[in-house]
């Protein structure tokens, strides 16, 4: 009898291992794919691209007043690639691929720009390339996913550098949240970063002019398809991590047969018993 018992809960223990460990991987984002060329007629720079999720199509607008160093939306150099082996920088625990493709808005001005979207997305990631000697002031609240060089990533394309997170008070309730490069281990800072929330704006500054450096965006989803983060009072990103969007196929008839047999063996387990 005894032994009827733990077969039975080895066959429910191995069950929930596998249903467990479905929600503990990263996850694939949808990144922006850039397209045409500069819309500004004048000596600013605005363009245009989309995020296309399983279910939607987010329509992407960067705009610029003081214009950019280049854009590059068709061919041209990926410079998402890595400096030696190990795990792709724009890669962690959340993010399971590094942005597609060798799209990239390249960076040269001090001053404010935004990215606009055309519905509420959910958590954005921010893929930022060599920020050397610079730094970002964001108007939403982040928290750094991966860096090149550390916890086990590769160096970005240009080298490694680390990068560090403040929260300035700007007075009446308003806050920025800067990330800046630290210098250390290296000037060549490449990585990711997620957003927390659920917006369809993103506006930041650049804080020095510096040619360049450069970044682009993606998605795990629309606010919608996605819970967002709750923000966690201490600073320290999400309270909630958002489960990974539900899978679009029918589960494998293996799948189905475990579940099965996990069922059957509890119920001759329990006839036993009686």
């Amino acid at each position: 009898m005894s032994g009827s018992i733990s077969a039975g809960t080895r066959v429910l223990g191995a069950l929930g291992l596998t249903l467990m460990s479905t929600g503990a991987f990263a996850v694939p984002y949808y990144w922006t794919d850039w397209t045409g060329s500069d819309l500004d007629p004048g000596a600013g720079f605005q363009a245009q691209g989309s995020m296309t999720t399983p279910t939607s199509t987010i329509g992407v607008t960067y705009t610029n007043a003081r214009g950019v160093g280049f854009y590059q939306a068709t061919g041209g150099t990926d410079y998402y690639t890595n400096r030696g082996a190990g795990t792709s920088p724009y890669e962690s625990t959340l993010v399971d691929n590094r942005p597609t493709g060798t799209d990239i808005i390249a960076l040269q001005y001090a001053g404010s720009q935004t990215l606009s979207f055309t519905e509420a997305i959910a958590n954005p990631v921010f893929a930022f390339v060599s920020l050397n000697f610079n730094g970002y002031g964001f108007d939403q609240d982040f928290e750094i996913l991966s860096v090149g060089g550390e916890g086990g990533n590769a160096c970005g394309y240009w080298g490694c550098g680390g990068i560090t997170k403040s929260i300035v008070d700007l007075g009446g309730g308003r806050f920025e949240y800067q990330l800046n490069a630290s210098n250390v281990g290296g000037s060549e800072p490449h990585g990711t970063i997620r957003f927390l929330g659920a917006f369809s704006t993103l506006t930041w500054r650049s804080q020095s002019n510096e040619y360049w450096n450069g970044f682009t965006v993606g998605v795990q989803g629309t606010a919608a398809e996605v819970p967002p983060c709750d923000i966690d009072p201490t600073g320290e990103g999400c309270n909630n991590p958002p489960p990974p969007p539900p899978p679009t196929s029918v589960p494998e008839p293996g799948t189905l047969a475990l579940f099965g047999l996990g069922l059957l063996g509890l119920g001759l387990t329990r006839r036993r018993l009686l």
